[in-house]
């Protein structure tokens, strides 16, 4: 079967001949046919969208509607607590992940395909979860897979919203239409369906405002149903109370960094809601396994601190310098690495330059998914959000990740932006292999201040 999806930039009433050639024996269409074949069958529906995730879902034997489903969606955080989740959860049923980071599910570990991977990708990832006795699973809902109606037929028990800030504009135009689309997953979901949304976040009550389920909020700073108060943040752990039902409990984790509070926080509250009491989960919470490239410390045994973190919105850059900011001594340095993705919201790119102004003492620009665009003019337009900081532009992004490493001095910081573990970076002619900046920031505190 083929179905003629009207996309971004194709239409694919222009792809039927193609198709056809390619062995397709039923077209479902919205469009006219030009010509038709005798010996193919054709089938007119009023949104092709629309059936082909019933087809994909029914083709596959509904897999999210036999799996507890967990969604996660929101600017920032979606890796990080579907991966708290999968983690946790773990403990209990056995739990799939799907997103940003990987496909993983029992002993099977994938590459990712998109964050939310297209319709018949991820029905078909879903199955394959359900013949591996896998009981729930964790997924990233991006704001572009929501809008191009990849979840549309996914059986969602629980929906978590992390945040919303400037991300995507490229695609949606607008704050407004970026909101809608988040919007648009919660609107969909069952009146059985539980909703957690972030209450600190200005969109987290707008965004389910339609909601025909139950609400759950989280919060640090209004009144919430999860509640953290009384928070200590440390070099390496986190401590907090957690007020939720009308019981205090007290927290300890090896998170770092306020945001990761409220990524702690939503996740609690959707395996809470599941079922998962607080006395079962508070032993998971204390020593969660590191999610790569995210808020990761390098440790080599090298003297100053080195962070990698895939931040790549302003809001998420801004809070890794502010976590840098708290952990760094007075009279030491902020070391950035940073760029900025080619052919994506260059509206940011000034704006990077802005915030990377006020916290760092030391700013190496480079390269960053350049796609067809100079690096060196991303890095530009970058540096021109930048008033008083020093910087320098580096083009290649081992080399920025080197300089930085031997220029450091004891309890420095060197935060490295942008890329976390990612294992590929965008070029014009498509994709090239890259160890991550996670392995190439240890590699280089071995080679280059080690000697070794």
């Amino acid at each position: 079967m083929f179905f003629c999806v009207k996309g971004m930039m194709f239409d694919g009433h222009k792809f039927v001949d193609q198709a056809i050639s390619n062995g397709a024996k039923v077209i479902v269409h919205s469009e006219p046919i030009e010509e038709m074949h005798s010996d193919i069958t054709y089938i007119k529906v009023k949104d092709v969208l629309e059936v082909y995730n019933k087809v994909a879902d029914a083709f596959y034997g509904h897999p999210s509607s036999k799996l507890l489903m967990f969604g996660v969606t929101g600017t920032n955080g979606k890796s990080s607590i579907a991966c708290i989740i999968r983690d946790v959860m773990n403990e209990f049923k056995p739990t799939g992940y799907v997103g940003t980071i990987s496909i993983e599910y029992g002993s099977v570990k994938l590459p990712p395909l998109l964050t939310t991977p297209d319709i018949d990708d991820l029905h078909g990832i879903l199955s394959d979860m359900v013949d591996a006795g896998m009981k729930c699973c964790a997924l990233e809902a991006s704001s572009i897979g929501i809008e191009q109606g990849r979840v549309d037929a996914i059986d969602f028990d629980v929906a978590m919203f992390t945040n919303l800030t400037h991300d995507h504009l490229d695609y949606h135009g607008t704050m407004k239409n970026y909101f809608e689309a988040k919007k648009k997953m919660f609107d969909h979901l069952k009146p059985e369906a539980i909703a957690i949304t972030n209450v600190d976040d200005p969109y987290g009550l707008k965004i389910v405002e339609d909601c025909q389920c139950h609400i759950l909020t989280y919060g640090i700073d209004h009144d919430a149903d999860y509640q953290a108060t009384n928070i200590q943040l440390l070099k390496d752990r986190t401590k907090f109370n957690l007020k939720v039902a009308g019981m205090e409990y007290l927290i300890e984790t090896n998170l770092v960094a306020r945001f990761n509070i409220y990524n702690l926080l939503a996740a609690i509250a959707a395996m809470n809601c599941q079922g998962i009491s607080m006395t079962q989960m508070l032993p998971y919470l204390k020593d969660i396994r590191q999610v790569e490239g995210r808020m990761q410390k390098i440790n080599e045994g090298q003297p100053f601190n080195i962070i990698v973190d895939f931040a790549h919105t302003p809001d998420g850059i801004e809070k890794v310098c502010q976590y840098a900011a708290a952990i760094t001594p007075k009279g030491k340095r902020i070391i950035a690495i940073t760029g900025s993705a080619g052919k994506r919201d260059t509206i940011k790119r000034p704006i990077f330059g802005q915030i990377l102004d006020r916290y760092c003492d030391l700013i190496i620009l480079t390269e960053d998914d350049p796609r067809n665009e100079n690096p060196k003019t991303i890095a530009q337009e970058i540096a021109s959000g930048i008033k008083t900081t020093n910087y320098v532009i580096i083009v290649d992004r081992y080399d920025a990740i080197r300089e930085a490493v031997e220029m450091a001095d004891p309890n420095d910081t060197i935060i490295i932006l942008g890329k976390g573990d990612e294992k590929f970076i965008y070029r014009e002619f498509g994709r090239e292999p890259y160890e991550g900046d996670n392995i190439v920031a240890a590699d280089a505190v071995h080679k280059y201040y080690f000697g070794k």
